[in-house]
């Protein structure tokens, strides 16, 4: 893998998870998530399975891009 491809799929692991972050607190404190009776509405479900996984493939695709820079960085030592 070249280091420009590390590098991006790095940064964009990154920046999964400073959008999501914000997403999910902004999702915690939303009207529409909460019930009359304090149960999580549908939306709030929704929202939070899509915020999980995109966590997930956030941290996968982060791990990649940094293991090959790890790589990158062994070859040329």
């Amino acid at each position: 893998m070249s280091r420009r491809t590390s590098i991006f799929l790095t940064a964009f692991g990154v920046w999964s998870w400073v959008i999501w972050i914000t997403f999910a607190k902004n999702l915690w404190d939303s009207d529409r998530a909460w019930a009359a009776d304090g149960s999580p509405t549908g939306y709030f479900i929704v929202h939070a399975v899509l915020t999980v996984v995109s966590f997930v493939l956030g941290t996968i695709i982060g791990v990649i891009g940094w293991r090959g820079l790890r790589a990158r960085r062994r070859e040329s030592a």
